[in-house]
Formats: C-alpha cells, structure tokens, sequence
C-alpha cells in the first residue's frame, strides 16, 4: 500500500526565488521530488535594469528571467511555489521546520527531509547622498557584469582600498577616462604609483553627493570641480540576506558566506546552499553572477537529490 501524502511534508524546500533558487527548484521538479520555492520578492539585482554577461540572457530584465523561469516552473506538477518569506530554519527529527514569515496565509511551516537555502547577500553601499538611486544603473560593483554599456565613457572608480587598481585595470580597455574617488581617505603609496603609472587620475577630496545626468552621473566635491562620469564602480559591502545560516549553526567563511563543498554541501547534512550566499574555501569571496547562481543552484539540488536517493534506498 502506497503511503499517504502529507500535505506539510516535501523532499526539499528551496528558500530564494532568484535564479539560484529557480534553477534548484527546476532541477528538483525536473527528478519528481516534491518542492516547495519560497519566494520572498526580494532580490540582489532587483536595482539593476538588465542582466549582463549570461549567454542567451545577456541584456534580459532580472524581472523577465524571473517571470520565464517560473512559467516553466508551473509545468512541473511536483513543485509548489509560495511567494512568501521564511522567518526560521530549524531541524526537525529527520528533516526540517520551515517555518514562514508572520504575515503569510495558510500553513505555518513546513518539514522537509532537505533544505536547498539560496537567499542571496545584502549590499551596503558607501554612505554617499544620492548613490543608491543610481545603484543598479549608473552605478555598479561589477565590471564583468556592468563594464562594456560604458565603453568609451569616463568612469569613475570609488574607494580607497586595493579594489581600486584591479577594478580600474579591468576597466582600462573599456573606458575612454578613468579617475578614482578616493572620498577624502589616503591611498596606499603602492597604489597610488601603480594608478600614476597606468594614467588614472584620483581626486582625494570627500564627495558631497552624486545626481542623475544626461552624461550618467554628476559627482560633486567639498572642494573643486565636479566631474561628470558616465558610470561609477563601488565596493559595497555584503552580507546574509536571511538569518538562516546563523539559525542552523552553518560553518562559515570570512567573506560572510556559507562554506559549501564542490557540490553545494553545507556543514550541517541535508542542508544545501547555492548563489552567492556561499562559496567553497577555495574561492576568496562569493561569485556575483546570475549564471554562476544558477549554476550552483543545479549543482546543490542534484546534490540533494542524491542524498535523498540515499534516504530512499538506504542500501
């Protein structure tokens, strides 16, 4: 006799609806294992207009990709998607308790035998009036995602650190001017040589705002001229969307992302991690691509079908 279906009980639930979390789900759907997607709405890229450097998708809306993958989701009669937001992640015998958000209708939570967790990184961006209205447009962290729409610009490249020379070295073939924003902090003399002897200029006065031009961008000064930029690069800050790494005690590393093995292993069995919440050791930070997302979001749902298939067949 067949057992009865819990209508609370899923193989895995896959917690993030960006294209980590989309592409999990698929793959999970694709082998009948039944999936619940919880999508909180929220999204890394939601700032940017387009995605870039994702072969067949280079220049698609992130809202566009979004809305194809979840109408060949719906295809899928073993995967359920609820657009709500999880509020815990905790074990529960076997399996695990997810739980939702306060402001969700219906179930409460929901048990799992595997956990896919895909809820992405939280950017904080430099304390700058009016940068982040510009941020996903004008403004950027990428330049392998946001480089080539400003080819032949001036571009100006924020920060003090050593991002600086790479992101303003990778930079160099593209843009037509380069000038670093320093925001009124000193730069190390090794990196001031090397941005001297590759022709970048840097302004060191403190920058009193930035607006919308016709040109991109106008940075203003305390002191001096303003420049008009075409784009600018940034050096945010990130770190966990969600609570849950911390809820389930997952080793982590010291970029702020999960610890993951090659297959999107975490260090607490049945729990899975993809996008760029996570990386491997190997890795010094987390990878922010849409096609490296959902690389890993394959990856670590394969993964979990396989330790399923364990739970399955225990021989």
């Amino acid at each position: 006799m067949t057992a009865p279906v819990l209508s609370n009980l899923y193989d895995a639930v896959v917690v993030g609806g960006g294209p980590a979390g989309l592409q999990a789900a698929l793959t999970l759907g694709r082998m009948h294992r039944r999936t619940l997607l919880l999508d909180s709405g929220e999204y890394r890229n939601a700032p940017a207009e387009h995605m870039h450097n994702f072969v067949t998708h280079d220049g698609t809306p992130p809202a566009e990709f979004r809305a194809a993958a979840r109408t060949e989701l719906a295809a899928y009669a073993t995967v359920t998607v609820r657009e709500t937001a999880a509020s815990a992640v905790v074990p529960d015998g076997a399996g695990f308790r997810v739980e939702l958000a306060a402001e969700a209708g219906g179930a409460a939570s929901f048990t799992a035998h595997a956990v896919v967790l895909a809820t992405g990184m939280r950017d904080t961006l430099p304390a700058i009036p009016g940068l982040e209205p510009l941020f996903g447009t004008v403004a950027a962290v990428c330049p392998y995602c946001h480089g080539h729409e400003l080819s032949g610009k001036h571009v100006a490249v924020l920060g003090s650190g050593p991002h600086v020379t790479r992101v303003a070295f990778l930079l160099e073939r593209i843009a037509s001017r380069l000038t670093v924003l320093t925001d009124g902090a000193d730069l190390d003399p090794v990196i001031r040589a090397q941005l001297d002897g590759a022709g970048v200029a840097v302004r060191p006065e403190p920058v009193k705002e930035l607006s919308r031009s016709a040109a991109g961008a106008t940075v203003s000064f305390a002191e001096g001229p303003a420049e008009e930029v075409g784009g600018i690069f940034v050096a945010a800050e990130f770190a966990q969307r969600a609570p849950f790494a911390e809820q389930l005690g997952l080793r982590m590393l010291a970029s702020g992302a999960v610890e993951i093995d090659a297959m999107g292993r975490t260090s607490v069995p049945g729990v899975f991690a993809a996008g760029d919440m996570a990386h491997t050791a190997a890795l010094p930070m987390p990878m922010a691509s849409v096609l490296t997302a959902a690389s890993s979001g394959l990856v670590a749902a394969a993964a979990a079908d396989g330790d399923l298939l364990t739970r399955d067949h225990p021989a």
